[in-house]
């Protein structure tokens, strides 16, 4: 989906179509401000003057993402909005909106499964699919349906996301970003030296930062520098497992198919604060985000079908250090308040002293709802998990 956050954000608000806007940070009480509205008016009323700008933001939070008239600046994800401030002050700013983002999440995979049913869930805004066997699907090398899912999802939500037909998930994945937005990109075999291998290795998904850097001094710039190395040399310099995946992508090899069944790991929610919270002069507030976020992860359980067993908790203080605790319990739940008291259980054995930046709840062992493992009777909880650097607590919980 193209720039998924802000073009959702857009339809409430179209009258910010082609203006610089960042998504990102909580919502604050401007942004509660514009949205008391006189009698009769609605959200696309508000005047853009109204909005929060930019170069008034004064914290911590970083950029969800940005509309393409923002990126324009230098703006990304993951950019701190302090910074992004600098590059383009008149942007306007947006609090992130997950409910809606979701909701609008699950109206366009269920347009693409009715349409292709044979596809992989990658998260909030992307999907992989696989066009071999749909009536169509293989006319003007993937074109045809492309367009057709394109269509269908504007038609429905309003929305634009750019396509990339490939031979397998891994050029599929990079074709998928030649000509955002709305674009429509088709990979062939045979155009590997000429439309893969000039990219940068950036371009690569699971080329990382650390990575790109020690490529880059070795000189090794694009997808060919690395596709021109020899199997064993890039064994010898990135290690057996990481330097043969390089050889293989590089000339364009994925044989992973596209998977439909994946059952999650675990299901997790997280807040980064605007300012540092303290255990005991911010209890009240603290206590109110966990147990939202206790409730969040319930739903999500809940709405999804599954329930789980290990319930734990992640802090990151002032300091950036990080800590986490995880509790077993006797029965799978997916119920908030029995989540809340568990994770309430892990706090116990976190040292709470230092100011908090962020903190997280975690549900894992899951199973599905109705599978024979959750409604077995209730075994013996295990012994709660620690990790090396746990302390007693001597603040007061919240």
């Amino acid at each position: 989906m193209d720039a998924f956050y802000a073009s959702v954000e857009l339809l409430r608000y179209p009258q910010l179509k082609g203006l610089p806007v960042v998504i990102g940070g909580g919502r604050r009480k401007v942004d509660e401000a514009i949205r008391d509205l006189p009698e009769g008016s609605t959200l696309a009323d508000i005047p853009v003057d109204a909005f929060p700008r930019l170069k008034d933001y004064v914290g911590r939070g970083v950029i969800t993402t940005a509309t393409y008239p923002a990126r324009q600046f230098g703006i990304g994800s993951a950019m701190g909005l302090m910074k992004a401030a600098k590059l383009c002050p008149q942007a306007l700013i947006l609090p992130v909106d997950f409910d809606e983002y979701r909701k609008y999440s699950r109206q366009f995979k269920q347009i693409i499964l009715d349409i292709a049913p044979v596809m992989q869930d990658r998260g909030v805004d992307e999907v992989y699919i696989d066009f071999t066997d749909v009536p169509g699907g293989q006319r003007e090398g993937g074109r045809v349906l492309a367009r057709l899912i394109q269509k269908t999802i504007f038609d429905a939500t309003g929305l634009t996301c750019s396509i990339g037909v490939a031979p397998n998930k891994l050029i599929a994945k990079m074709a998928s970003e030649f000509d955002k937005p709305n674009g429509i990109s088709i990979v062939h075999e045979g155009d590997l030296q000429t439309r893969i291998w000039p990219l940068p290795v950036r371009k690569v998904n699971g080329i990382g930062p650390k990575a790109d850097e020690k490529l880059q001094r070795f000189g090794l710039r694009t997808v060919g520098d690395i596709a021109a190395k020899e199997r064993d040399w890039l064994i010898a310099n990135f290690g057996k497992a990481t330097g043969a995946w390089m050889h293989e992508v590089s000339w364009g090899r994925d044989d992973r198919p596209v998977e439909t069944e994946s059952e999650p790991v675990s299901m997790s929610r997280e807040t980064t604060f605007e300012r540092n919270l303290h255990a005991v002069r911010d209890r009240a507030e603290l206590g109110a985000i966990f147990t939202h976020l206790c409730e969040k992860v319930a739903e999500d359980l809940q709405r999804k079908g599954y329930v789980g067993k290990t319930i734990g908790i992640k802090l990151r203080y002032d300091d950036f250090k990080i800590a986490t605790r995880d509790q077993t319990i006797a029965r799978f739940t997916a119920d908030g308040k029995a989540i809340r008291q568990t994770a309430g259980q892990c706090l116990k054995r976190v040292p709470l002293e230092r100011p908090l930046r962020l903190i997280g709840v975690r549900v894992g062992a899951l199973v599905r709802v109705d599978s024979p493992e959750a409604t077995s009777p209730a075994t013996s909880p295990t012994r709660a998990r620690t990790a090396p650097d746990a302390a007693a607590a001597t603040a007061s919980l919240f």
